[in-house]
């Protein structure tokens, strides 16, 4: 069958990453953003999990109450 490309974070031992990165930035963006880095397969199927998980994280990162 065809053969594709898929990108995951490795970890400082070389192996695979299989959960999201969530990271506040450095420098003078640190705390005033959020990467989510590593959406491993099968994330169009969780996408609405997932986003829960983001709205999750910027409320606790930003102090939002309600989005």
């Amino acid at each position: 069958g065809p053969s594709g490309v898929r990108a995951q974070a490795l970890d400082a031992d070389g192996n695979l990453v299989d959960d999201f990165i969530f990271d506040s930035g450095q420098g003078e963006f640190e705390g005033k953003i959020l990467h989510v880095r590593n959406a491993p397969s099968p994330a169009a199927t969780s996408s609405l999990a997932i986003a829960r998980m983001i709205v999750d994280k910027l409320k606790e990162q930003f102090h939002i109450k309600e989005l």
